[in-house]
């Protein structure tokens, strides 16, 4: 009598790809039916994602779950505390294996352990691969043995050590069980619908989605991407981040494409090399929040704390509308608002407004940035946040403030990114256009613009704000004395 093999659970999070997966790898070799499933867990032991991820999350399961039917398996979509859903399957199919890429979040880090143990000491093994990061946090660590709290150290070591995996296809055919009830996405209601705020994102989420990003970015913007990449009217970016976050495309074969044009002759070496180190600068926020978990609600000099952050609802409410009266500031926020997505160079920029020139708390921006950003990485956030804020590791100093002023002449020097997205400027000579307050009344009356009422008046001066934000610093114990 032949008894039917028991089938292994294949549980989908941030790795919605089918190719360069090693979850879904082992799970298929271990030559038994598959029961691919994602949990959709808003449980105290994870971060909820923002709206703007869960627009993309809706986007990304339609397209996995089509590629898992056309090779025989079903997508099940459950919801609820992951431990109880997947003790639930289990109890349903017989099976009594797990295979899953790690989360290496904090407490989701700690949340998977958990379950792994509590499942192990029922009889079920787990099996946790890493298909996210270049390489497990932990394995790149400095000569005392520690974590590396500097970038560039951090990136040289991580590239002479990393083992790149070799590329996986997606299997031809996953074998399954049928017969499984789950929930149907459309009832997760992830995508918003009155009003439909996301009615013009221009982003195709999914792996072959996250494959055309790629090819169009190797065949365009990389050739110039070291230069290019800090101008915001210029399309140089990969845009990859999404794809990135949400595990559409591993980072290796993104870095691997790039050196391939590199060695091909279709691109200078040395904007492969920049790329790879902008893909190296994730890793880094990644493997800073595992081994420091705090960075999510405190600084990572803990001395910042002390800043003496201002409440300012009104400051903060225009920073978030793209009301602030500094044209790149505001084209930066109306962008994100219009694309969950905002140019590098451009989040510096109102980052350092919020921080500085505002004097709001960090934890603001980055609640507002989780929120909207399609690519809201819980590590990259908090961490390009501190970058600005000059608390972070490796951060900017805090007396670098950016003149919003001078950053948009010099990085949109002929205005199509502030035309583009703050259309009341639009007719307003280059001259002007940066800081539409020092232009001529009879100016300002050609280009139909009245300030305070087609476009604000600057919320706050930025020379005064600039000396206040140095006064605060030097108020820290130890504060610098020095400004640029």
């Amino acid at each position: 009598m032949t008894t039917r093999p028991r089938p292994v659970i294949l549980w989908f999070r941030k790795d919605l790809r089918l190719g360069d997966n090693p979850a879904l790898a082992q799970a298929v070799a271990a030559g038994r039916p598959v029961v691919p499933v994602f949990i959709f867990d808003e449980g105290p032991a994870v971060r909820p994602i923002g709206a703007a991820s869960r627009w993309w999350l809706h986007g990304s399961l339609r397209v996995l779950a089509a590629d898992l039917r056309a090779r025989g398996a079903s997508l099940l979509l459950r919801r609820g505390d992951s431990e109880a859903e997947l003790r639930r399957l289990i109890e349903e199919t017989g099976a009594d294996a797990v295979y899953m890429n790690r989360r290496f979040e904090p407490d989701a880090f700690v949340h998977d352990a958990d379950i792994a143990q509590a499942l192990k000491a029922d009889g079920v093994e787990c099996h946790g691969c890493n298909g996210a990061l270049l390489c497990r946090p932990g394995t790149v660590l400095n000569g005392s043995g520690g974590p590396y709290r500097v970038f560039t150290p951090f990136f040289r070591t991580l590239m002479a050590t990393a083992s790149v995996p070799p590329p996986m296809t997606a299997p031809a055919a996953i074998a399954s069980v049928r017969g499984l009830s789950g929930e149907a996405l459309e009832d997760w209601a992830l995508r918003p619908t009155a009003p439909d705020w996301a009615a013009g994102f221009d982003w195709t989420p999914g792996e072959a989605g996250a494959g055309d990003a790629l090819a169009a970015f190797v065949s365009g913007g990389l050739k110039s991407y070291s230069k290019g990449r800090d101008r915001p009217a210029e399309p140089a970016t990969s845009r990859l981040s999404p794809h990135l976050h949400w595990g559409e495309i591993h980072p290796w074969r993104a870095i691997e494409a790039a050196r391939r044009a590199a060695s091909d002759g279709r691109i200078a070496p040395a904007e492969a090399d920049k790329f790879a180190a902008e893909v190296g600068w994730r890793e880094f926020s990644a493997h800073l929040l595992h081994h420091f978990p705090q960075m999510t609600d405190t600084a990572f000099r803990p001395e910042y704390d002390r800043l003496p952050w201002r409440d300012d609802p009104a400051g903060l409410r225009a920073w978030k509308r793209g009301l602030t009266g500094y044209p790149v500031v505001d084209a930066g926020m109306r962008q994100l608002w219009a694309m969950g997505w905002m140019h590098n160079r451009v989040r510096m920029i109102v980052a350092s407004f919020l921080i500085k020139d505002l004097l709001i708390d960090w934890r603001a921006g980055e609640a507002w940035f989780w929120d909207t950003l399609v690519d809201a990485d819980l590590a990259s956030n908090v961490q390009n946040w501190q970058w600005v804020a000059g608390s972070g590791a490796d951060a900017s100093p805090w007396f670098r403030i950016f003149n919003p002023v001078t950053q948009g002449q010099k990085f949109d020097a002929d205005g199509r990114y502030v035309r583009r997205w703050v259309p009341a400027l639009k007719d307003v000579p280059d001259r002007w256009l940066h800081a539409p307050w020092t232009a001529p009344p009879a100016v300002l009356q050609a280009a139909g613009v009245r300030l305070g009422r087609d476009y604000p008046a600057p919320i706050v001066d930025h020379a005064e704000a600039r000396d206040r934000a140095l006064r605060a610093l030097r108020a820290l114990p130890g504060g610098s004395q020095t400004g640029d």
